[in-house]
This record gives structure tokens, sequence and C-alpha cells, in this order.
């Protein structure tokens, strides 16, 4: 029974480091998700982490920092920022990209 606690205490104690928090969710242009490979980066305390979306717009990254951070989508030759959390459980944020006056700007859906 001692083994057992101490298997689960040591397991509590060298994940933590890994319980980083996961950014994920889709983006849409319009109505319809965004093409495979679009680049997207969350910045935040001087680090930049990236992935690409999916078929389906969707995108996943995982961010070792809690805070406000920037996420910035790289699509048509420009790259929209929005402002958001990343926190230390993983959160859903849908986005959707909307074109005024030539420019792309992010909305949350």
């Amino acid at each position: 029974m001692k083994s057992t606690g101490r298997v689960l205490l040591a397991l509590l104690l060298f994940a933590s480091p890994a319980l980083a928090g996961e950014v994920y969710g889709t983006i849409t242009d319009g109505r319809k998700p965004l093409a495979t490979g679009v680049k997207v980066e969350i910045a935040l305390s001087g680090k930049v982490y990236a992935a690409e979306t999916d078929k389906f717009g969707s995108y996943r990254i995982v961010v070792k920092e809690q805070g406000r951070c920037t996420l910035t989508v790289h699509f048509k030759e420009q790259s929209p920022s929005v402002k958001l959390f990343s926190y230390d459980r993983s959160t859903r944020y849908d986005w959707i990209l909307e074109t005024k006056d030539g420019n792309l700007s992010l909305r949350r859906k």
C-alpha cells in the first residue's frame, strides 16, 4: 500500500511540468474552414508556439506558460492577431476570419 502511494506521489511531482495548457479550436473563413497548412502561432513571454490547421480548419497548440498571449494567423499574406489567455488546462477558442476594407481580422465565434 505504501509503495502505491509513493508511485502516485512521484507521478504527480514529475508530471506537473507536463501539465502545460493546450489551446485548440477551429478557424473559419466566413462559413468554410481554413485550408490545410495555415500557420497559427501563439506568443507568450517571448516564446512562440506554432502549429498548422488541418483539413477541418482545426488547430492545437500546447503552451507551456499561463497568461495573456497573442494568437496570430498567417493567411493570404496577412497576419491578423488577437489576445487570449492560456491556462493550465485545455481551452477552446474558435475564430472567424473577417475581411473589412481588404484587411483580415479575427472574431471569436
